[in-house]
């Protein structure tokens, strides 16, 4: 029937109009307050403060990873919550970890190891939904301020990760030239003190402008991730950080430690800007390292509890879940090394504490767990469902009763054909050259020991190989730096062949 015919005359335009006022009043109504039913839901879901350090092992007084370390607000943290002491990074790098963590998928299924590429620009994963946009989905207000993402990565609006940017990642201000010259110079690898404040600082700004958002009291829910970038190098802290470690305790180091690991351990720090143990004896710089890391954590710790502060006063602490993780960890002289790239404790171990609504406080969990399982914990302490591509394990049964068993090791891996798995008590490491090693935690904490052909533990062994990573792809294309290829006999690192009898650099005389 026309509108604008004759034969559709008045009467018959009433009752057209009774009829759609009928319909509406008795579907649209209901669906409109099923659409406002959702709406109140969404407003009353929690929101989530994601906080993230980089290069920070466990030197956390919760992790006891070094007797002297302070860090009260990170400890007071996780005494109002779950602190998973057993936690693991995927890959002991900076974007391999936080593409894996973000998108909820291992490097094995991406084939990024390396600082590049973004993961966007490998066609199989441009539309993977990350956690951002997870919660941006399901209506919440995503911020982000300093390094979440490796470098400059989902910070620009095309890349649609996150509504609201603030300040980037930086050092902030710096010597006038660098006060350690190292093997390898590169403008990142320093520290040590000199005249500053710590307004002066990258990571002191970026917390302010996520305190200056929470005062405002964003728009609820809201997901607000905040990266600090100390205590990666350069570790430069201010003289008041400093003064907390007049005196330091080295690491246990066992100088003969590598003899029992196979050669191509090696191969994974190959060749890098960070110096390896022998330079920092020689050049008596051992102990002003591990000072400055530790003043660097410290400071980063007094950050981290602004933000708590400014949580509390906001009256926003009640209903927000707080996750601090870091990316991986950092050697300081064990192994011979300093830096992360390796599949050791010191690399993949790392703090992981959830606190806030639906989890229970004061708990500590030895229970190993991965960063993968960030994704989906904080997706169902959402209440929201998951999305089917992740490749974690919530945590949830853990930060409701921390000493819940979970069934899942934790796999961290270092470009392809590189795995460890961590379970309670024992590491397990498969090389890509099929070379192994195993540990025993319970006897031999610092892993000095390599059992991996002692009889005793053969069974245990072949458990924890069951857990090797079934896909396990090539390096994405636009890989580099860091990355390590095998094939046909050959090892090549960051595209140069390493020879058998290669002297180890830094270690070895050419």
């Amino acid at each position: 029937m026309n509108w604008t015919s004759g034969s559709f005359n008045r009467t018959s335009r009433q009752i057209f109009m009774s009829l759609v006022v009928f319909i509406l009043s008795h579907f649209a109504v209901p669906n409109l307050e099923i659409q406002a039913q959702e709406g109140t839901a969404a407003a009353k879901r929690p929101n989530v403060l994601f906080i993230a350090i980089d290069d920070q092992n466990d030197w956390i007084g919760c992790l006891n990873g070094h007797p002297q370390v302070q860090t009260p607000r990170i400890d007071e943290l996780a005494g109002s919550g779950v602190v998973f002491q057993n936690a693991h990074c995927q890959a002991p790098l900076c974007n391999s970890s936080r593409t894996s963590l973000m998108t909820g998928l291992r490097p094995s299924t991406t084939g990024i190891h390396g600082l590049a590429p973004w993961f966007r620009t490998v066609e199989a994963f441009q539309d993977v939904v990350s956690l951002p946009q997870f919660f941006r989905q399901h209506g919440y207000q995503t911020y982000t301020t300093g390094k979440i993402y490796h470098g400059g990565y989902g910070r620009r609006p095309k890349d649609d990760e996150f509504d609201i940017i603030g300040p980037p990642p930086g050092i902030g201000v710096k010597p006038p030239k660098k006060l350690v010259v190292t093997p390898n110079p590169h403008p990142l690898v320093d520290w040590g003190v000199f005249p500053h404040e710590d307004q002066d600082k990258g990571d002191y700004q970026v917390a302010s402008w996520a305190i200056e958002k929470l005062k405002q009291k964003p728009k609820s829910p809201f997901f607000m991730s905040v990266g600090f970038f100390l205590p990666h190098v350069p570790c430069y802290a201010t003289q008041k950080w400093h003064d907390l470690y007049p005196k330091v305790e080295l690491p246990p180091v066992q100088f003969d430690d590598r003899e029992d690991t196979p050669r191509f351990s090696w191969y994974l720090h190959w060749k890098l800007p960070e110096p390896r143990l022998k330079f920092l004896q020689e050049a008596n710089e051992w102990e002003n390292l591990v000072r400055s890391y530790m003043a660097c954590t410290s400071f980063v710790d007094s950050q981290v509890g602004r933000l708590l502060d400014a949580l509390k006063t906001s009256g926003l602490e009640d209903n927000t879940i707080v996750v601090l993780w870091s990316d991986h960890g950092w050697h300081l002289g064990e192994k011979m090394i300093t830096g992360k790239n390796t599949l050791w404790e010191e690399s993949t171990r790392v703090p992981l504490i959830f606190a806030g609504p639906g989890i229970s406080p004061q708990g500590s969990c030895t229970q190993p767990a991965e960063l993968l399982d960030i994704y989906p914990t904080l997706a169902e302490l959402c209440r929201l469902p998951a999305p089917k591509h992740l490749e974690g394990h919530s945590l949830v049964p853990q930060c409701v009763d921390a000493s819940t068993t979970r069934e899942f090791p934790a796999i961290t891996t270092h470009n392809r054909g590189n795995h460890s798995i961590r379970s309670e008590r024992y590491r397990y490491i498969h090389y890509a050259d099929g070379t192994e090693e195993f540990y025993d935690f319970q006897s031999d904490p610092q892993e000095f020991e390599n059992r991996i052909d002692d009889p005793s533990f053969q069974a245990v062994v072949q458990q924890h190989r069951k857990f090797l990573p079934k896909v396990d792809v090539p390096a994405a294309p636009g890989s580099r730096a860091r990355i390590l290829e095998t094939g046909s006999g050959k090892v090549i690192w960051e595209g140069k062949e390493v020879r058998p009898g290669d002297p180890i650099p830094e270690i070895e005389d050419e």
